[in-house]
């Protein structure tokens, strides 16, 4: 009788063990299971970053480039008008052509 008392105590425990083990088990399964979502989660993140970084980039760099053309198309526009402008007259010290007229 003691020794079916002391087998039947062994089972148990052995039970209760194999509960436990497989409560771990379990456990471990959803954490990994947490832990790649996540994982995908992040990386998702990061390509949405990366995404968004590069597109601001681009617009940068067409801004920069549309700012270039513009200021080209002004500077010649202003290299034009400048060739038609008269000249100042050098020496002139307020005189007409440089020379003092009706003055004895």
């Amino acid at each position: 009788q003691e020794r079916r008392e002391r087998e039947r105590k062994l089972s148990k425990e052995m039970a209760e063990k194999a509960t436990r083990e497989l409560e771990k088990m379990h456990l471990q399964e959803k954490a990994e299971a947490k832990y790649k979502e996540w994982l995908q989660k992040k990386r998702a993140e990061e390509a949405e970053k990366k995404k968004k970084e590069k597109e601001k980039e681009i617009e940068r760099e067409a801004e920069l480039q549309e700012k270039k053309t513009r200021s080209e198309k002004i500077f010649r526009e202003w290299l034009q008008n400048a060739r038609n402008k008269p000249r100042p007259v050098l020496n002139g010290y307020g005189f007409p052509h440089g020379k003092s007229t009706g003055l004895y």
